[in-house]
């Protein structure tokens, strides 16, 4: 679609004011995310800086303990096939496994060091990226593991917007305001705030000219978000859904669903570093401004996507905090078992962990999302209830 177009695309802005499109201009080449061979010639090339990379948090592949899951298929078949250096026949078939390839191709190249910048929901996204790459690549050959560790950077980011899915309806609606049709529209709602911190060993673009912000120390920021607009996000998603809804505006519209946000967000905050500077009275109250756009209308059956990793992110460390502060974590409980009660009715929601497991019950889906879960057999028997609650009736 990008290479049709000559790498344009419309940004179209939905606010309740109506609507704004932009044509972004900046991409001056759409590759085939098959054509590994132009990859690894971009990734080797003198003249690349740096790789972003955004593919879910599902996407990295990693165990609940932020090592490479080598359990997984794609995993095990990309380290094989790294190992016997057979890529241009069986091509690897994960990110970073693809990632990988250019390295090697990189650092055979002698062409220098370079950023990586993962954009993915995920704490320490950059820390957490660079180790799995490291353990990769020592699987693979240490000598590369040694030059990833020496000539790599990874900067962490926090990337603050929510940009549902595109629909035709929208499509036809850029189309229209920029006089062309575009096939490859972007929606978002105005509101962004993209943070990093890290280094560029060989330089970036000018990012702060549009906004960007460049910090010493992203963590407080991050977690802000992931805890507070993704972890509001999957509880509105998994629960709004039990109880019938459809859009994001209509679940947060929902007293009972609004309820346990505002309580989520209450046992989140408690559990933030450097609250006192986050202004989070006036971050949630945007956050519920933003949630209200029934412009954006995001569907909640994307958000419930790879649910298993998403609530491992976003809500186990709430409610890991809260039960070690000896209060009960219900709002971030709830989150889980409305997921649970999902699984358990048999509604369908892709998620790339699922397919792994055979036992359905609520331990084994505890064990999937953290077995923190699963051998706490207090907390065990709690979510239970909670998964019972929901299951017969999803009332408040």
């Amino acid at each position: 679609m990008l290479a049709e177009q000559d790498g344009l695309y419309t940004l179209l802005e939905r606010s309740a004011a109506g609507d704004r499109a932009t044509v972004v201009r900046s991409i001056v080449e759409a590759a085939d995310g098959a054509d590994l061979a132009r990859f690894i010639e971009l990734v080797a090339a003198p003249a690349t800086a740096l790789i972003t990379i955004t593919i879910t948090e599902a996407g990295y592949r990693l165990r609940a303990d932020g090592a490479p899951d080598l359990e997984d298929p794609g995993v095990a078949a990309d380290l094989a096939t790294l190992a016997a250096q057979t890529e241009a026949e069986l091509p690897p078939v994960t990110a970073l496994g693809r990632i990988l390839a250019g390295l090697r191709a990189r650092r055979r190249a002698g062409s220098g060091p370079l950023a990586i910048v993962p954009c993915d929901n995920m704490p320490g996204n950059g820390a957490l990226v660079r180790n799995a790459l490291v353990a990769l690549a020592d699987r693979v050959d240490p000598r590369l593991a040694a030059w990833i560790l020496a000539s790599v950077a990874v900067v962490s980011t926090s990337v603050d917007r929510i940009a549902p899915a595109p629909t035709d309806d929208d499509r036809e609606i850029a189309s229209r305001l920029i006089g062309l049709r575009d096939e490859a529209t972007v929606v978002a709602e105005p509101f962004r705030d993209w943070v990093l911190s890290g280094d560029f060993p060989v330089g970036r673009p000018a990012w702060e000219r549009a906004g960007a912000r460049f910090v010493d120390d992203i963590e407080p920021f991050e977690l802000r978000k992931l805890r507070l607009l993704n972890g509001a996000h999957s509880l509105l998603a998994y629960g709004g859904l039990l109880r019938g809804h459809e859009t994001v505006p209509d679940a947060i519209a929902d007293e009972v669903l609004a309820r346990r946000v505002a309580a989520a967000w209450d046992e989140a905050e408690r559990h933030l570093p450097r609250a006192d500077e986050l202004e989070l009275d006036r971050y949630r109250a945007a956050l519920l401004e933003r949630f209200s756009n029934r412009r954006l209308g995001d569907r909640l059956v994307r958000i419930a996507a790879d649910g298993s990793t998403k609530l491992r992110l976003r809500i186990v460390p709430t409610l890991v905090a809260e039960r070690a502060a000896g209060r009960p974590g219900a709002a971030s409980m709830a989150a889980i078992a409305a997921w649970v009660a999902l699984q358990q009715r048999g509604v369908e929601l892709p998620d790339a962990a699922l397919p792994r497991i055979e036992d359905r019950s609520t331990a084994g889906l505890l064990r999937l999302i953290d077995p923190r879960l699963a051998d706490d057999a207090g907390l065990r028997h709690e979510i239970q209830r909670a998964v019972d609650d929901a299951a017969a009736g999803a009332g408040g």
